[in-house]
């Protein structure tokens, strides 16, 4: 590995430290709090212009500290650490791992789907197309990069993509080349740490958000929607895959199975400025906050939508009504 490979990792990896607050501080002249803010990695950008618009309307400061998904919610069950406000890549994350102890509800914000992303210099990049990726990328020497499943919702979704891709093709057999041409020493714990090892040609290929691979400017393969887990009129098709992660205690696992990529959002029970953070969650699923999302390349849900009890009554009325 070069030493700009490190140095690029390094970079990466310090987003998503425990003391990555500190690395997204913003200061307005005048201080009423401190809006802390955890967000998955995959949605830093947006969730930060988010914040930015939000600092500066209201005169506040905040901290925002991206990780993997899962990894944050143990932050919580394990680590007993807090925050005012939790942006997850997958809403799944609260009922399995978090509620009721840490969180009464959540509400889904936005959706996604799963590409592989690649660059010109990528092995195979002059001829990948829709109908080849699945040969290109099992390829002798091709290195293809993919998430922890069991720190990053982008890691169990590329391997129900992969289960889905076997059905789909009618090939028996997909999903063991698929798994065995992104190996173990190609996987790291957050989806977005992939990121520099394809932008300093380590990686040919990575199983990516397709908003990560906008926002950085990649070449992505669109998948067939009957397999990418982006299309909700698919979500029959996705419930047919399913795969195990690790739970909260040791040695336990929860299943994970097929639906469309949604994003959600909560205040957490111990949340330090809880009406703060419901002022922030009420602009974050507004209009205003919508277009925010959606020039950082998240697709903001035009009608959020809202799940749990206790459900604060602003952030009700912003999410439309929603509640199921």
């Amino acid at each position: 590995m070069t030493n700009r490979t490190r140095a690029a990792i390094a970079l990466t990896c310090a987003i998503g430290a425990f003391g990555a607050a500190a690395a997204f501080v913003r200061t307005t002249p005048h201080q009423d709090s401190t809006l802390s803010v955890m967000n998955a990695a995959s949605i830093t950008r947006p969730v930060r212009a988010l914040l930015d618009s939000f600092a500066a309307r209201n005169h506040v400061t905040y901290t925002q500290e991206p990780g993997a998904s899962l990894e944050i919610a143990r932050r919580l069950t394990d680590l007993h650490q807090a925050a005012d406000v939790l942006l997850l890549a997958d809403p799944e994350v609260f009922p399995k791992l978090l509620m009721p102890a840490h969180a009464r509800w959540y509400a889904v914000f936005a959706r996604n789907r799963i590409v592989l992303a690649y660059t010109t210099k990528s092995r195979g990049a002059n001829r990948i197309d829709a109908s080849n990726w699945r040969r290109v990328i099992v390829a002798p020497g091709v290195e293809v990069g993919r998430a922890d499943p069991n720190t990053d919702p982008s890691g169990y979704r590329t391997l129900l993509t992969m289960k889905l891709a076997e059905q789909y093709y009618h090939e028996p057999g997909l999903y063991a080349r698929l798994l065995a041409a992104a190996p173990d020493r190609n996987v790291r714990p957050r989806e977005a740490d992939q990121v520099a090892l394809l932008q300093t040609h380590e990686l040919d290929y990575i199983w990516t958000y397709q908003n990560l691979a906008e926002n950085d400017g990649l070449e992505f393969v669109k998948l067939p929607d009957a397999i990418d887990l982006g299309t909700p009129a698919d979500s029959a098709i996705y419930a047919r895959a399913s795969t195990r992660v690790a739970g909260n205690a040791r040695g336990d696992t929860v299943t994970m199975r097929g639906a469309p990529i949604v994003f959600g959002l909560s205040i957490p029970v111990r949340a330090a400025h809880p009406a703060l953070a419901e002022r922030f969650v009420e602009f974050a699923l507004s209009p205003a906050g919508q277009r925010i999302m959606r020039a950082e390349h998240l697709d903001a849900l035009a009608t959020p939508h809202v799940v749990g009890r206790d459900v604060p009554a602003g952030v009700r009325a912003a999410a439309g009504g929603g509640r199921r």
